[in-house]
Order: structure tokens, then C-alpha cells, then sequence
């Protein structure tokens, strides 16, 4: 008997998510704090772009001759276009001018590379809240720990990173498509929540008029090819650049979403949402998240509610969350009891699942998960 989990869908749960800097900063809330998805609870500076200059190489001198050759010294600020330095030319003629790159500071000037580093101005770093709710824990010098009673789901597969938004259904059932006419310019600044697939040009009409993310069941890999202007593969999303984030919940493909997936988002109309659709197939999975904090302050059912989830078996409802089917739909047509040899020589138990196209695949038990009807 083997257990295996699925997507996980939360009316209500106790949500809670550390917030923290790259690099050591300010903290500006304080334990006990109400925040907004969109506060900032920290800040920092990260150091400026670096632009080294052969100064030897470019004025044709010897690495010696480049610090009389400076207009500026170590710790000067200078602006883009600035004369860094001038070389002494020929009898005075034929002088040649090095032009700084950018606003920057001279960090170094070394007299036996030739070699001057500019250092571009400080780049700020600052971190929200994400969701609306309480500080319940201060991180010192790096962050804060928020918490609130919220809807939580998650999704297969998603692009783009987090956003906040009010959520609407433009869709009144689970099976009908996102298409570029359900999107209006009253959806500015909204999260869309539609039944089935995503259409490529739906994408282009909602970043045409402001919208922050897009939520439903499935999406063509074309589209997405498409929508990118690459094909992803397998790396680690949430990094994308594409106006807003878009999340899947079931799988590629014309695939409606899970039935109690709607009917809690749709629930959810006209909230606020915190979305992320960093997702992570390899080496641990990332799911894309969706979070709705609730307005009351009725006690949180710990206990999750799961789509899919439970005990493996012949005939159960899979999908496969590793490549390279990635998100593909099927159904379950052998347990063997025996660890089988994979492709990569190590051995594992498998499982075979035949594919909503017919076709058989056998991939370890790991690498799928149950859907629930």
C-alpha cells in the first residue's frame, strides 16, 4: 500500500510566511504589527554594478602611468560621460580620452594591472508583507515572520512571481475556457479566475489592461512557448518577466479545473489574493501558491483539505508532476510489487499509468500524484 499527496486546497488555515532580505538590513514593523500585503516590512542596499576599466589597454600606456593619467582618485564620485583620464599623447598631441561608463564611485585604481574599478550606486532591496496579517515574529537585521487565517491553494504549474490582487471569476463553471473577450478594462489590477484553458491571446488582451495574474486549469504548451519567447524546460520559475503571473492547477492541456478548486476560489470573489507562481520540479517541488486572507477571526481548522491525496491503486486518478510528462493526466493500470531499474540505473518502485491519450508510461511512484474526481 503506498500513500501519495496531492495539491493541497484550504478553505481555512493558519498561513504563515517568513519574509527575509538577501542581505542584512532594516526591519521596520514590530512584532505584534498589522500590515498590508504590500508593506514593506524591510529594507536594504545591495552593492552597486561593478564596471572595470583596463585603463593600461585603453590609453596604450604602462600600467604605472595610469594613476597620473586619473582626473579622479580613489572615492570620487563621478557621472556617465565624466573624463576618467587622459593619456599624455605624443609632444602633447594625439591625446586620447577614457569616458566613465555610468554614475559611479572609483572603488580601486591599481598601478600594476592598469586596471580602475567603478562601483555604481547602491541598489535598493526592499521586501513586502505579501499577505495581510500580523507580525508574529521579528528576524533582526533580516526580516519578519507574517501569519493570517486565509484560503490557501496551490497549483501544478505556474510563471511569474507574487502579486496581489482582488480575485474574479470570469467564468461560472469549471469548464469553460479563458478567451481575450471575457477580459475587460474593469479587470485592471485584478486576479482572473477562469474554468479550463488558458488561451495564448488572453495573456497579451490582460497584460494589455493591467491584469496582475490569471488562475485556471490548464494551458497549452505552445501558448506558453509562445507567451515566453522560449521554451521553458524544467528550470525553476517565478523569475519571468512577462507582466504578470500566470498559475495552473491541473495540468497541460484542455483540462477544466478541479471542481471544488472553482467553487472555493469563486467563493472567494471579490477578495483580496496574494499569488506566487514560482514552481520547482527538480530537486524538491515549489508549488505555485494562491492566498486569501479572511476577514473574520473564527478559529482555523488546522486539518488540510487536499485535492487528490490518499492510497494508490489500480484505476485512481494520477498526475505526473516530473518530466518528462510533466503535468500529463492519467489513470493508474499497474501496481508491481517489485523495484524496477530506471533509465538513470538506480532502482525504484514503479507504477504504470496509462496516459488520457492511451499511451502507457512507467515512472516511479514518486513522480505522480492523486487527483481527486
Amino acid at each position: 500500500m503506498a500513500y501519495t499527496p496531492g495539491l493541497q486546497i484550504k478553505a481555512r488555515t493558519k498561513y504563515r510566511i517568513v519574509r527575509t532580505l538577501p542581505i542584512p538590513g532594516d526591519v521596520l514593523v514590530n512584532a505584534g504589527a498589522r500590515v498590508t500585503a504590500d508593506q514593506i516590512v524591510a529594507r536594504t542596499h545591495q552593492p552597486g554594478e561593478l564596471y572595470p576599466l583596463n585603463l593600461a589597454n585603453l590609453l596604450k600606456i604602462p600600467p604605472r602611468e595610469v594613476m597620473p593619467a586619473m582626473q579622479y582618485q580613489v572615492g570620487d564620485s563621478v557621472h556617465s560621460g565624466d573624463v576618467l583620464a587622459i593619456s599624455k599623447g605624443f609632444f602633447g598631441y594625439f591625446r586620447k580620452n577614457i569616458l566613465s561608463p555610468a554614475d559611479a564611485t572609483i572603488e580601486s585604481i591599481s598601478e600594476v594591472t592598469g586596471q580602475v574599478i567603478l562601483r555604481g550606486p547602491p541598489i535598493p532591496v526592499q521586501i513586502d508583507a505579501f499577505v495581510a496579517g500580523t507580525i508574529t515574529e521579528v528576524l533582526p537585521n533580516s526580516g519578519a515572520v507574517v501569519e493570517t487565517n486565509a484560503a490557501f491553494l496551490q497549483g501544478i504549474f505556474g510563471i511569474g512571481g507574487e502579486q496581489q490582487g482582488r480575485l474574479k471569476t470570469v467564468t461560472d463553471n469549471p469548464r469553460t475556457d479563458l478567451t481575450p473577450e471575457l477580459i475587460t478594462d474593469k479587470h485592471q489590477g485584478c486576479i482572473l479566475v477562469a474554468g479550463r484553458k488558458i488561451h495564448g491571446d488572453a495573456v497579451a488582451r490582460a497584460r494589455e489592461f493591467g491584469v496582475k495574474a490569471l488562475i485556471a486549469g490548464g494551458i497549452d504548451d505552445q501558448d506558453l512557448k509562445e507567451i515566453l519567447g522560449y521554451d521553458l524546460g524544467v528550470a525553476i520559475t517565478g523569475s519571468e518577466t512577462i507582466g504578470l503571473t500566470v498559475i495552473i492547477t491541473e495540468g497541460f492541456g484542455q483540462i477544466a479545473m478541479a471542481q471544488r478548486t472553482f467553487e472555493l476560489l469563486q467563493s472567494l470573489d471579490g477578495q483580496m489574493a496574494s499569488v506566487n507562481g514560482a514552481t520547482q520540479i527538480r530537486a524538491g517541488v515549489l508549488r505555485p501558491e494562491i492566498v486569501v486572507p479572511l476577514l473574520d477571526s473564527e478559529l482555523v481548522e488546522e486539518a488540510a483539505a487536499r485535492v487528490g491525496g490518499g492510497i494508490l491503486h489500480v484505476g485512481a486518478r494520477v498526475r505526473l508532476i516530473r518530466d518528462p510528462w510533466f503535468g500529463e493526466l492519467g489513470t493508474v493500470s499497474a501496481l508491481p510489487v517489485e523495484p524496477q531499474e530506471l533509465e538513470s540505473g538506480s532502482r525504484a518502485r514503479v507504477l504504470e499509468v496509462r496516459s488520457e491519450a492511451g499511451e502507457k508510461r512507467i515512472v516511479p511512484r514518486a513522480n505522480v500524484e492523486i487527483v481527486s474526481d
